[in-house]
Formats: structure tokens, C-alpha cells, sequence
């Protein structure tokens, strides 16, 4: 009879569905021991007793480990290395879950999108729990409203919803419950899903020993906000560091003291500006009335999210010795109309009380929104309105600045507009430098390196870089005395820390190059100099005086290899890559489908250097005049022209698009300064079908009598998706013979060659050829 419980060893080692959402994995026959199956309840007991969802590890994994993340371990008071005891637990539904959070959070997250946020986790009291959904639910309905609130959480938290972690204040029962659609969620001296939360017991005080076992490894961040360097001692808050955000990790204001203008690499003009503004309007306000004239100190201060607005104004305003009284847009709007007026008004009249002072409103879209800006709006305006006039000075940023009302542009409210842009590669280089003067670098870190393969990166990215390669580095060198932060603990760290503009990025990036990519010669050729060569070499181009490419077509017969050919773009190139279907961008409602195309090429401008692909784009724009759709297809065209040759220029942004009807697709999208290079990807001939059979069976043990060569050969008709699938069937028609089968032989090849036809149209083919060569001059 099997044990009901085992003492293993503690490994941390996240997986990316795992991270920070309670799950636990065993090996296979250590499941099985304990009677458990994928996703059961499990009890944890280390220094801390905790609960968890269980999920099996690869074979290969260790027998005598559990493998857990960082919040395991940290609920659980261990480190990498420690003993935990798991045995089943048996499924209790939570009737009732109170947390407590950080005010930010708390202000901005309905109980409703904090219930979704916990949906199928385990849940005791004084365990920290994150924001991040289960990916793996079985109702299909719950799982879209889990999708809705992943979103939802990313535009009212922003890029730091990820690593918010929250404390289960009480829960009922207490002894480990998991939390469904029937439990009351709510926060502690807050609202609930319905009802209220009942009284709040004391968090449970925890063993946590090392360095932040609850931290999360990606920010390198500790529960009380602070940051580590890689031997665990305290370094900086996040308010004093690049990131710029005025929050610590867990979205609380931090109370540093502001940052040295110094300290803000590439926002040197725009310091100069507002800080010229401002000490002109605080100090030498004669000056002007001798001139016969005033200065509005109202400014709207626009960049990509976590680039440094907020701590280039609170850098300004200690420069200029002004006082800064924060607020934050979403907490407000988050409140009754009468409670965010109350609110504001109170700020106003400390900011005009006695001294130079700025309100700062961060995230201001929040509060009056382009579209359909409510009363709030109204009430805002009017308050900026009297603190101008009084002589203080209103700062609102936006990553946004197309979401904002126009309204707050009126001369005698928000009058300057000064713009953060996204650092280029030798920015990026001078903002490590300065992230990195406490971090002791190994001789092999080259700075310069890690700036051109972060493309698209922002200071707060670039900070969760180098904290998450400071994390790597300490796990690396728990016994060393003078530990050091390698080139691989970087390159390590640019696998899991991805750039904030990317965060809704489609397209999975595969460890793959154009030169995986069997014969097509020509096609690659031409790929490198149409894509690779603008996005990797800008200054080549503007210093011959060429305008590159705009953007590429791809066209072909199904099958034959478009998407793997961008895929394998992007896996050449350093830039980042924004993937939709044709279909995805189009919408029933009037000006979604435009707006989406909008958002699209914004999030590209900010992420740039960017490969925008469009797949199946003779969906997304068909020849304008021939759909029944009322125009939307129409209007969608329109808005691709406007952004890919429009007033507002498409700089380091290159557009490849795929079909396999260039015919449908509108002849205005064709034309030079657009999708000016159309390239025909042809099926496979007999040497390339060879070669990619070669790379489908990479992983696959061949016979000795299996010639790939001559298969290739007798393979008319076939794709390269067909002669992949052929690869398959062979290696399934050997398991069908035998589950013990080591090889696959040329009888199975035969076999499969009965099952898997060829699926490319000769008519389609021949048609897709006579194309090609009609525009081959192009």
C-alpha cells in the first residue's frame, strides 16, 4: 500500500505555465506512489504549511525532487535545497477568501477580476498568492472570462500586474481551499464578489531565511519591495531607480528620494525642457511680467510604459526644489464620481498651498478618456485649470496619448506636450551602465551585446534584466564569496524578460534561423535584403540615402513554407515581432477593426525595431468595392494605407504579409512604398523535399534503409507541411507495430505514404507560377 505522504527535496525550477500559480511537479511514478493525478490538491508542509495543484514533471526529472517556483517555496518558508513533505488533500471547495494587497491594486482590481485572477488555486491563510490566471481550466466559458480578465489586468495594473503578489488575509476553511466561481472573493476592509468578507484574521507570520524566497525571479524583487543584488543584499527601491514607475514592486508609492537627472540616460533634453519650464514659472515669474506676459506650467508628458516619465518629473521638481504630490489616474477612476471629485480637489489645493509644487497624474487616460470622458473629466479639467493659474505646475503622463480627451490640450490646461522615446541601441547601452554600477560584472559581460539584443526594451526592462540575470548569477554561486554576474546569466535572462510593448505579442518565437531553411536560395536572398537588412542596419541606409523597403509580400501555394520563413526571420534578425491572422484584426462593431489596425502599428512604432507579419492577409484586405461586409473591410484597407505611407512616419518597421490569393489581396497594398516586394515561395522540387524530410526527422531514429534522397524524389505533390506530416505518420505507423519500436523503417515510410496524399492543386500551382513571372520585374 502506498505511503499517504513523502519527504522530497525542494528544487526551484519554474516552468512558464507554472509560474506563480501554486503549481508543484513530481515525477511520473512519484504521482503514482501517492495516488495522485494531474491537477489534484496537494498538502505542503516545510517551515510553513501551504497547499498546491500538482502536475507531473518530465520522465527524466529526479524521482526525489519537487520541482516549484519561487512563491512555492517562499509560502512554504524554504530555499532551493530544503525538505517539504507532500501528501493528497482532498478537494474543498473555498467558501469565502479576503486578501490584501497593495492600495494601487486594491483601487484598480474589481473582486470580480480578482476572483477570475484566482480561479483554481489552492489557497491558505498568510500564503502570498499572484494575479496570474491558471492557464489550464476544463470550462471552456470560464476560461474566455479568465482570457477578458488577463487583459483587463494588464490595462488597469500595467506591466507590473505580473509580479504584484497579494497575502491571503482568512479564508474558510483555512486548512487549504480551492477557490471556483462559487467563493466570495473580496478585500480585506473592501468590497466582495457578493456579501461581504467577514472579519479578517492576522496574516500568518512566516520563516523565510535567504534572499526573498517569496520574490519573484523575474524582477529579483523582495516581499517588502526592495531589490537585491546578486548576494542578496539590499540595493535600491524601484521609485530610485530607471524604471521610473514611483511604485515599488508590489505597485506600492515608494518614498526614496528622486532620482538624479544624472541617473536618467536618455532623457536628458527632455529634463532640460521641462526643467527650464518649470524653474522659469517657480522663480522668475518677474522676468515675464516685465514682458508682459505669463507661462502655463500645465504639460502632458508622453512615452512608451515604464520609459521614466515619473521619475524624470520628480528628478526635475527636486532640481528646481518643487514639492511632488503624486496620483494615480486608474485609483481614482476606480472610485464613485463624488469620491475621485473629493479626492482631487483635495490635491489641487495642497499643490496651490504655499511653495513651488507639481501635481504629477500618472496614467492620466484614466481619468478623462478620448472616448465618451464622463463627469470625472469635466471635474479634472477644472482642477488642473485653477492649480495653472495659481502659479503650480500639472504633469500627466501617458503611454497612450492617443487615449487621452483633446480637450486637456487647451491652451490654459495641458498647453506642452513633451515626448519620452523608446532608447535606440546606444541609449540603451549608457542605461545599463548606470543599472549595472553596483552589479560586479564578469570580464566577459559586454554591455553593448546586450543592448542590440534588446531591442524595443525600456529602462524598467532593462532593470528587470539585470535583476533577473543578478537572480541566475546568486542561484549560480550560492557558496562563492565574491560572487559575479556572467554573459550567460544574461543571455539566460533574455529568454524569460520580454520588453513591456511586447506583452500581447502573437508570434512564438522558435530557436530557428533562415539557415534551417532548406534550398529557396533566392527567396532568403531576398528576404535578408528586404526585412533583415532595414531592420539591422538603419544608419547604412540613411547614410546612402536609401529609403528601405516597406514591407514584403509573400505568396504561395498552402503548405509550402511562409509562416516557418518568417518564423525563421525572426530568429535571424534583432527585432521584435508582432504576429496577427488577417481575421483577428476585423470586428462586427463600427471602428474596432480600424482602431485595431491602429493599435497594431502603435504598439510596432513603439517596439521598433519591428517585423509586423500579417498572415492571410487577402482577409484582412480584399480589393475595396467587391465585400458585402457594409464597408468594414473597406475602411480597414484605408487605415493599412494610412499606416503604411501615412503622415506619421513608419521608422524601423518592416510589414511582411502572406496568401495564397495575391489576386484578392487590394492592388493599392501593391504598389511601390507599401508591400512593394512580392515573393513567390514555390512548392519544394525534389532536393528540397529531401532536405526538409531531413529536418522533419532530425529527432526521428531512421533505418539504415530508408533513403531520404530518393523518397524526396517520388514525393510529387507534396508540400513541405506534407512531407513533415509523412515524418510523423512513418514514426506512428512504428508505434502502432510495437510501442517498443527503436527505429523507423522503410516499411513504415510505405505505410505512411497510403495514408498522407499530397495536397497541392496543380491548377493552383501553375496559376501561382504564371503570377510570379508576370511580376517577376517587380
Amino acid at each position: 500500500m502506498a505511503e499517504p505522504d513523502l519527504t522530497l527535496t525542494a528544487s526551484l525550477r519554474p516552468a512558464a505555465l507554472d509560474a506563480r500559480r501554486g503549481i508543484v511537479r513530481l515525477h511520473p511514478e512519484v504521482l503514482t506512489a501517492l495516488a495522485l493525478r494531474p491537477g489534484d490538491p496537494v498538502r505542503l508542509v516545510g517551515r510553513r504549511v501551504t497547499a498546491g495543484i500538482v502536475a507531473p514533471a518530465e520522465p527524466t526529472a529526479s524521482a526525489a525532487l519537487l520541482y516549484a517556483d519561487d512563491l512555492v517555496l517562499g509560502n512554504l518558508g524554504l530555499r532551493d535545497g530544503g525538505r517539504v513533505t507532500i501528501g493528497p488533500a482532498p478537494v474543498v471547495p473555498a467558501r469565502r477568501v479576503t486578501l490584501s494587497g497593495p492600495v494601487a491594486v486594491v483601487a484598480a482590481v474589481s473582486p470580480e477580476m480578482l476572483r477570475l485572477a484566482l480561479l483554481g488555486k489552492m489557497v491558505t491563510p498568510g500564503d502570498d498568492v499572484s494575479l496570474l490566471p491558471q492557464d489550464v481550466l476544463p470550462d471552456a466559458s470560464v476560461r474566455s472570462l479568465v482570457e477578458a480578465a488577463r487583459r483587463s489586468l494588464a490595462n488597469t495594473v500595467g506591466y507590473a500586474w505580473t509580479s504584484t503578489l497579494l497575502t491571503v488575509v482568512d479564508a474558510e476553511p483555512d486548512a487549504g481551499a480551492l477557490v471556483t466561481m462559487d467563493t466570495v472573493v473580496g478585500w480585506e476592509h473592501g468590497p466582495a464578489t457578493h456579501g461581504s468578507p467577514g472579519p479578517a484574521r492576522p496574516t500568518t507570520a512566516r520563516l523565510a531565511p535567504g534572499p526573498a524566497p517569496g520574490g519573484h525571479p523575474t524582477t529579483g524583487t523582495g516581499r517588502n519591495g526592495t531589490a537585491q543584488d546578486p548576494t542578496g543584499t539590499l540595493r535600491y527601491r524601484s521609485g530610485s531607480s530607471l524604471d521610473g514607475t514611483g511604485l515599488d514592486a508590489t505597485g506600492t508609492a515608494a518614498v526614496d528620494e528622486a532620482p538624479h537627472v544624472d541617473e536618467l540616460p536618455g532623457l536628458r533634453t527632455q529634463a532640460e525642457e521641462l526643467t527650464e519650464l518649470l524653474d522659469l514659472g517657480f522663480h522668475h515669474r518677474e522676468v515675464l511680467g516685465r514682458l508682459g506676459t505669463t507661462v502655463s506650467l500645465g504639460v502632458l508628458l508622453s512615452g512608451p510604459a515604464g520609459s521614466g516619465k515619473s521619475a524624470l518629473v520628480r528628478a526635475v521638481a527636486a532640481a528646481v526644489g518643487a514639492r511632488v504630490r503624486p496620483l494615480w489616474a486608474p485609483e481614482l477612476a476606480a472610485l464613485s464620481n463624488e469620491a475621485a471629485a473629493r479626492r482631487l480637489r483635495e490635491a489641487a489645493t495642497e499643490v496651490r498651498a504655499g511653495g513651488p509644487a507639481v501635481l504629477l497624474v500618472t496614467d492620466v487616460e484614466a481619468l478623462a478618456p478620448a472616448e465618451e470622458p464622463g463627469p470625472l473629466a469635466t471635474v479634472f479639467r477644472q482642477a488642473i485649470a485653477e492649480t495653472v493659474r495659481a502659479g503650480a505646475a500639472v504633469v500627466c503622463t501617458t503611454s497612450r496619448p492617443e487615449a487621452v480627451d483633446p480637450a486637456l490640450r487647451a491652451p490654459d490646461l495641458l498647453s506642452l506636450r513633451i515626448t519620452v522615446p523608446l532608447p535606440d541601441p546606444a541609449l540603451r547601452r549608457e542605461q545599463l551602465t548606470v543599472l549595472t554600477r553596483q552589479v560586479p560584472l564578469a570580464e566577459d559581460v559586454r554591455l553593448d551585446e546586450v543592448a542590440g539584443r534588446t531591442p524595443g526594451f525600456v529602462a524598467a526592462d532593462l532593470a528587470a534584466l539585470v535583476r533577473e540575470a543578478g537572480v541566475r548569477a546568486a542561484l549560480r554561486q550560492k557558496a562563492v564569496e565574491r560572487p559575479t554576474v556572467a554573459m550567460a546569466d544574461f543571455t539566460a535572462a533574455l529568454e524569460v524578460v520580454r520588453p513591456t510593448t511586447m506583452a500581447a505579442s502573437t508570434l512564438e518565437l522558435a530557436s530557428v534561423t533562415l539557415d534551417d531553411v532548406g534550398d529557396l536560395v533566392e527567396v532568403k536572398q531576398t528576404l535578408t535584403e528586404s526585412v533583415l537588412w532595414p531592420l539591422t542596419y538603419p544608419d547604412t541606409f540613411a547614410r546612402l540615402g536609401v529609403q528601405p523597403p516597406r514591407g514584403v509580400l509573400l505568396y504561395g501555394p498552402p503548405g509550402c513554407g511562409k509562416t516557418y520563413l518568417v518564423t525563421a526571420l525572426a530568429g535571424s534578425g534583432r527585432a521584435n515581432v508582432l504576429s496577427v491572422k488577417g481575421a483577428e484584426l476585423l470586428s462586427k462593431w463600427v471602428g474596432e477593426s480600424e482602431r485595431a489596425v491602429r493599435e497594431l502599428f502603435r504598439r510596432a512604432r513603439e517596439a521598433a525595431p519591428t517585423l509586423v507579419f500579417l498572415d492571410e492577409v487577402d482577409a484582412l484586405a480584399p480589393v475595396r468595392g467587391q465585400a458585402s461586409d457594409g464597408g468594414t473591410t473597406d475602411r480597414v484597407v484605408a487605415a493599412l494605407l494610412t499606416e503604411l505611407d501615412g503622415v506619421e512616419a513608419l521608422r524601423n518597421v518592416v510589414v511582411v504579409a502572406a496568401t495564397n490569393r495575391p489576386d484578392l489581396v487590394d492592388p493599392a497594398l501593391l504598389r511601390p512604398g507599401r508591400l512593394e516586394r512580392l515573393v513567390y515561395v514555390p512548392p519544394p522540387d525534389g532536393p528540397a523535399r529531401a532536405e526538409i524530410l531531413r529536418a522533419a526527422s532530425r529527432a526521428v531514429p531512421l533505418a539504415p534503409d530508408v533513403d531520404l534522397a530518393a523518397l524526396g524524389g517520388e514525393l510529387d505533390g507534396f508540400s513541405a507541411a506534407d512531407c513533415a506530416a509523412l515524418v510523423r505518420e512513418a514514426a506512428l505507423a512504428a508505434m502502432r507495430e510495437s510501442l517498443a519500436a527503436s527505429t523507423v523503417t522503410a516499411g513504415h515510410v510505405a505505410i505512411a505514404r497510403k495514408r498522407v496524399r499530397p495536397s497541392l492543386d496543380p491548377a493552383q500551382v501553375a496559376w501561382l507560377a504564371a503570377y510570379a513571372e508576370k511580376h517577376a520585374a517587380r
